[in-house]
Parts: structure tokens; sequence; C-alpha cells
């Protein structure tokens, strides 16, 4: 591989305009971040020249692979009919119409162009629908960055206080009151989040979770029954069940992750894989609780680049491409042939390691602890994964220089571009141990 002097340069001048060289903290990574040029497919090119198996992908926004033909083609196609107009159009009702077709619990849909930006408007939409102030989060769950959410993504266990009684930790300097309106449980534990609604009951008015836990947690599949119990006790006691499927929807299943699991929540946030890594996002759910945004309700969203043309056109593109489900069966078949592969060379050489996942999304942890919830995640060596990580750049394969977090397959991944990742992985393991 060629020294990064193309990225080091780049940085230096980047930190002299930018707060920390980066413009989302979690791009920085010691000593320099890597600036990409170009990305096609499956691959990604960063400033030196150097090339690498993609599978950060975004943080797994880009499902179809980078630059998809027919994707860009739409995209194209839009740009010379005009890239914002602030005003209703066709394709708004199109994207719409594609959205509610497919996803259980989508009566009706509205725009706007970031995940964060959905889970905020659902949080209100759900306040002003129950009349109730708190939301309940999972510990390790990241739902974006606004203050009703900005609470324990990625607390120490220092932090976090007792499993039955979590404390809520903020994630930044700078929340406001909001923030303590939320109360935080672990996942997959119904007994701890049962006492907490049963107290807190006439004050809850949302409950929001991804269907499988991403964020901090790395990816935690929900065990049997857990979501089933998720929407009985919030229908019981009158409270809001969001799911927040930016990562989950369009990535696991069409009908996102609820389609799964046959589990279907009050309200859905999408984002991310949805226009294949358009900016965009959308809220989603029943009439009774869509009703209260503006015009037919008083619930404030606006967004001058809601459903704008150009993000419409890729949703739209993007849909179609995933309607008949073969994208779907070739991504699962690949993570489930990465996974194993993994799985198998842990257990080859002895490590204390194991290999988490669910359809198209991977890690690797160095712990045996088994992972339930996200203070099982803890106990994994951060160190032994930097060394893998970099291993892994060495050979020509990008993981997220960040424990904890997640890889991501796309279709645009081939069985010999699995194959190839495993064996980088097998020599880089085998290097560790050694050590």
């Amino acid at each position: 591989m060629n020294e990064l002097h193309g990225s080091k340069k780049l940085f230096e001048e980047a930190k002299r305009l930018t707060p920390g060289g980066v413009h989302s903290a979690i791009r920085f990574s010691s000593p320099y971040p890597l600036f990409i040029s170009r990305a096609i497919g499956a691959k990604i090119c960063d400033a030196d020249g150097n090339e690498y198996l993609d599978y950060h992908l975004g943080f797994g926004s880009v499902l179809l692979g980078h630059c998809h033909p027919k994707v860009n083609a739409a995209v194209k196609d839009q740009l010379d009919k005009g890239i914002i107009y602030g005003l209703s159009h066709e394709l708004e009702v199109e994207a719409a119409r594609k959205i509610s077709a497919h996803v259980p619990s989508a009566e009706m849909v509205r725009f706007c162009s970031s995940g964060t930006e959905a889970t905020y408007h659902a949080i209100r939409a759900a306040r002003a629908y129950t009349g109730r102030k708190k939301i309940v989060k999972f510990e390790g769950a990241y739902h974006g960055w606004h203050d009703f959410v900005s609470v324990s993504s990625s607390p120490s266990l220092s932090e976090a206080g007792p499993e039955e009684s979590p404390t809520p930790v903020p994630d930044t300097d700078g929340l406001t009151e909001a923030s303590k309106e939320t109360i935080v449980v672990p996942f997959n534990r119904p007994e701890i989040l049962e006492k907490v609604v049963k107290k807190n009951r006439n004050h809850i008015a949302a409950l929001i979770t991804e269907p499988v836990l991403h964020g901090s947690a790395t990816c935690i599949p929900p065990q049997n029954g857990f979501l089933r119990f998720l929407r009985e006790i919030t229908r019981e006691h009158g409270i809001v069940l969001l799911f927040d499927e930016v990562v989950s929807g369009f990535r696991y299943h069409l009908g996102g992750a609820q389609k799964l699991f046959d589990v279907v929540p009050d309200v859905t946030t999408f984002a991310k894989a949805m226009a294949n890594g358009f900016p965009v996002g959308a809220v989603c759910g029943n009439e009774d609780i869509m009703s209260k945004f503006k015009p037919t309700g008083n619930v404030e969203y606006g967004g001058t680049y809601n459903g704008n043309p150009i993000s419409m056109a890729a949703t739209v593109a993007t849909i179609k491409e995933l309607e008949g489900g073969k994208i779907h069966q070739h991504l699962f078949n690949l993570g489930q042939m990465l996974r194993d592969h993994l799985e198998g060379y842990v257990a080859e050489l002895g490590l204390v390691a194991q290999v988490v996942g669910f359809g198209s999304v991977f890690q690797l942890l160095f712990t045996d602890k088994q992972i339930v919830e996200y203070r099982d995640t803890l106990a994994a060596n951060k160190e032994d994964f930097m060394k893998f990580q970099k291993g892994m750049m060495q050979k020509g394969v990008f993981l997220i220089p960040q424990p904890n977090k997640r890889c991501h397959i796309s279709a645009a991944h081939t069985k010999e571009d699995v194959e190839r990742t495993v064996e980088a992985a097998r020599e880089i393991l085998w290097k560790m141990k050694g050590n």
C-alpha cells in the first residue's frame, strides 16, 4: 500500500479550516482520517490512490453500491428538470406511494432530509398525540444528535449506573432540559422495561427503538418475542411505539425489519439506504398520529429540502431496484457466508473473539462474552480491534476504524469479494494470534 501523504496533507489543511479537520466527529481517526477521492461499486479510492473494498458504505446508506447506474441515471435525468422547487411535485407522490405499499406501518408518509430530523419529528408527533412528555430509549442506541435522544448512546460502565436502573448519561455538552425527559433502559430485558413503563405509564409518550440494535451496540438482534412484547406493553399503556429503521429499513427488507419480525409499530423513521446514500429521511405511521403534523394538525414540520426532487428520484429508483427480493437474498447470502467464515477462523485460531451481525451487517468483537445488550459489548478489546482494522486496511479492505460499530455489505459486493475479505482476515488474525 502507498503511504497516505495525500490524506495527511489534506487533513493538515482541513484542520486550519474546520474544527478537528472533520465535518462529523466520528470521521476522525488517529493519526489522521482517510480522505476519499472516488467510490464505485463496492470500492473506494483514497487521496493517495489506494483502493479498498468498502464495508463502511456511508454508515450503511449505500445499499446497492456506489454510483449505481440506474439510481445515478434517475438523478441525472432530474437534474435537467430542476434540483429544488420548494413546492410539491409528482416524485414525492410516487415515492410515498411505493413506501406505503411496502411498509406495514406506513399509512401516511412525510419526507425530510436525514434520520436525525425524522426521529425528531416523530417524537414531536408522539408527544402531541399522547399529551405526554417522556420518551423511553435503549442504552447504546443512537437515534440522531438532537436533544430528545442525545442520552446514553455510548456510556461507559462507570457512568451508566446499575443495569436495573441505568443513569441517563448526556452524549454531549450543551443539552437542554428536553434531554431530562428521556428514560434509559437496557435492550432485550423485558422485565426491567415493564417496571419502568408501569411506574411512568401516565407520562411516557413514546418508546423509540431500532428493531435490531445498532448505534454503539454494533448489531444486536432482538431476542425471541422481545419486539412483540414491546408492541403489547406500549399498546396496553397508550404509548406510541416508534421504530427507528434509519439503518434497518430497506437494508434488511423492502418493508423494513418490521416486515421480517412481523411487528407493526405506530410510527417508523427511515433514511440512509432508502435512496442509496442520497440525503433523505422519512416519517411514516398511522393516520391518526401523522395527521398531527401541519396543516392537518398543529405540529410544525417544515424543511426547504424536504422531498426535494433529486432525493425523491433516487428514492424511487432505489426502491424499484429492491422490488422482487433478489437483492436482499444476495445480501443475506453474502452476510451469512462472511460471518460463517470469520467464525470458523476465530474457532480455528482459538481467539477470544466472536462475530456478530444480522443480514448484510457484521462485526468482529474481541470478547467471548455473550452479546445480548449494549453493556455486553463494552467487554470487547478495542485495541485488538484496531490492530485488526489497520491490518485489513493494509490488505485493501476498509472497515470503519471505530470499535463496536458495524460493517455493511452492498449489492455490488460479490462472492469473490467476500472470499478475498475472509482470507485477508484469516491472515491478519493468524498474525495477531502469533503476537
